[in-house]
């Protein structure tokens, strides 16, 4: 006697089998035709839109812009373009946070896909000096070490003078 474990995939396999060749005929045989009358089958209409809170988004990008504007002196035209980018940016995280809940591991990718995109918009509108002054911000903030630092470090684990 066959143990359960090995049943199992033997009875897919033959129920596979045998659906193919009625699959393989109703892919050939002719479509019926419709009557006049009948309607088509509707599609669901797209699931709405996660709901977000609008004051909290407008607030929080009016203080991100309000930061950078002090921190990077940014013109009035400037200003204005990164209040956009930044309102669009937070709905798309709240929206993301509403909508990946449950996957967090999708959740973080979608935001960091979003940071991306931001930190492009951003040098889009930014003179070469202001992203430069703003990466270098980013990086103090977020602990990420910038090119310059990191050279002339020794490999960890490797004595001083090996690995440099």
């Amino acid at each position: 006697m066959t143990s359960p474990a090995h049943f199992f995939p033997a009875l897919l396999l033959t129920a596979a089998l045998l659906a193919a060749p009625a699959a393989t005929q109703a892919q050939t045989a002719k479509p019926k035709a419709k009557p006049a009358g009948a309607a088509k089958p509707q599609t669901p209409p797209p699931a709405p839109a996660p709901k977000v809170d609008e004051t909290k988004i407008q607030a929080q990008a009016q203080s991100l812009t309000q930061n950078l504007k002090q921190a990077l002196g940014l013109t009035p035209q400037q200003e204005a373009k990164v209040l956009d980018i930044n309102q669009r940016c937070i709905r798309q995280v709240e929206v993301a946070r509403i909508q990946y809940r449950q996957d967090l591991r999708k959740m973080n990718e979608v935001v960091e896909d979003i940071g991306s995109s931001r930190l492009t918009l951003l040098k889009d509108v930014l003179s070469p000096a202001q992203f430069n002054k703003y990466q270098q911000a980013r990086e103090k903030k977020m602990g990420v070490p910038s090119q310059a630092a990191s050279q002339g470090n020794a490999v960890p684990g490797l004595p001083p003078g090996r690995g440099e």
